[in-house]
């Protein structure tokens, strides 16, 4: 696997190459070295090797952490992480919720399970047959999908994935605006999330839990559009009434709503 350090759109993975870009490039942050470690200790324990390609100034950094007593802590997100500002409000992510979103088919089946369920527990499919999938755009490797994805509480791409799901292709800006068909999104306190015992951190993510998440002891609120209610409210089962929120999307296109939801979960001291 490849690790580029540098000044792009997004943070992501795609392809084998690993695009880290940094919030004041090009200095990096603690933080930030600690996700390129995390990624490189996740590649490795999976029998990937990595080479990093940086500015000098930058590898020599990350060597200096590694060499320091403190490359072995695990450190806390900053409040905001600005590597991705695309979001008109808060210009980054912020790190006290994580979400994962899914359709509203897939949905009902999480509810009448009462789990989040890895791709190859949801879907009774093997990782390899998972990786050969056409859908698999980034070309992950197999191992990926033992594993439940989770993205920042405020951001929009859960939603972008379930709109590709739907459309069969890349979401265009229409597809996005007025178009757009909000999912079901899960969200969690990270704080807590981070000690579920299956836990683990790649860099990439804020953090991906292996096999299953048990929704009644992890869950903080599940969000839905008023528009899901009559397909969703048969399957929620007792012991998750309480964190099952509907609220009314009055036009938003898939940035406001990504706020709106957000907001609704944090003014709501959703524990």
């Amino acid at each position: 696997m490849l690790i580029k350090i540098g000044q792009f759109d997004v943070t992501e993975c795609w392809d084998g190459v690993f695009y880290k870009k940094l919030s004041r490039y090009p200095d990096i942050t603690d933080w930030e070295i600690r996700t390129v470690l995390d990624f490189i200790e996740y590649e490795k324990a999976n029998g990937r090797s990595c080479e990093i390609e940086a500015e000098k100034e930058i590898i020599g950094a990350i060597d200096r952490y590694r060499s320091s007593d403190q490359s072995s802590v695990r450190i806390s997100p900053p409040d905001k992480i600005e590597e991705c500002t695309a979001c008109p409000k808060y210009k980054g992510c912020m790190t006290d919720y994580v979400s994962h979103t899914t359709s509203v088919e897939n949905a009902i089946k999480i509810l009448d399970c009462g789990s989040l369920l890895s791709p190859v527990s949801a879907r009774n499919m093997s990782a390899e047959e998972l990786r050969a999938e056409s859908r698999n755009a980034a070309n992950d490797p197999a191992d990926y999908f033992d594993y439940i994805m989770f993205a920042w509480g405020n951001c929009q791409a859960g939603d972008r994935l379930v709109m590709e799901r739907k459309l069969g292709r890349f979401p265009d800006e229409n597809d996005l605006s007025v178009g757009f068909t909000p999912g079901v999104r899960f969200f969690f306190r990270y704080d807590k999330l981070i000690k579920h015992p299956d836990a683990v951190f790649e860099g990439v993510l804020p953090l991906k839990i292996k096999n299953e998440v048990l929704l009644r002891d992890w869950v903080s609120a599940i969000i839905a559009p008023t528009t899901h209610y009559q397909a969703l409210a048969a399957h929620i089962p007792e012991e998750l009434r309480s964190k099952v929120h509907f609220i009314p999307r009055d036009s938003e296109d898939i940035w406001e709503w990504s706020e709106k939801v957000y907001e609704y979960v944090k003014k709501n001291s959703v524990l």
